[in-house]
């Protein structure tokens, strides 16, 4: 059942629908506990996500937004992790460390994290057919091994 509402009340309606659809796309970048680590070769900091009307933002959006704030040569320094929404208030929270150059970054960063953000490969095949082929080369000694386990490969 439709009911007339009045000019000025549409207009409110309108006006709150239009904040609402904004709001979806923007967000907030807030960074605190800024620090220098000299010893890893890297600027760390925990960072603050304000995105209301959002369920939350896209890690290369925030990789994007920091990489300008903070002035990197390669989006490739920018590392983030730990991303925690909190509930109900379009806030998120985790930790950015900004290497000085990708090397650094390859040096210090976690295998599993160079391979998230697409510097490295990780491994191929599932565990079972790497455990499976790891005992096939038990059968065998020396270059015999490897021989072994490249042949089951093919087949």
């Amino acid at each position: 059942r439709l009911v007339k509402q009045s000019p000025a009340r549409e207009e409110e309606s309108f006006l709150c629908l239009y904040i609402g659809i904004m709001s979806e796309k923007t967000c907030t970048i807030r960074t605190r506990k800024f620090m220098t680590n000299r010893l890893l070769q890297r600027k760390q900091m925990i960072i603050d996500v304000l995105h209301p009307g959002r369920a939350n933002v896209p890690k290369a959006e925030l990789r994007e937004k920091l990489q300008k704030m903070y002035k990197c040569q390669d989006i490739n320094q920018v590392s983030i992790f730990g991303f925690r929404t909190a509930f109900g208030s379009g806030k998120s929270t985790g930790f950015g460390p900004i290497y000085d150059s990708v090397n650094s970054l390859k040096k210090f960063e976690p295998k599993y994290r160079i391979v998230r953000v697409g510097l490295a490969e990780g491994k191929s095949g599932s565990r079972k057919q790497r455990k499976e082929r790891k005992n096939r080369a038990k059968k065998f000694r020396g270059t015999k091994k490897s021989k072994a386990a490249n042949a089951e490969k093919k087949k």
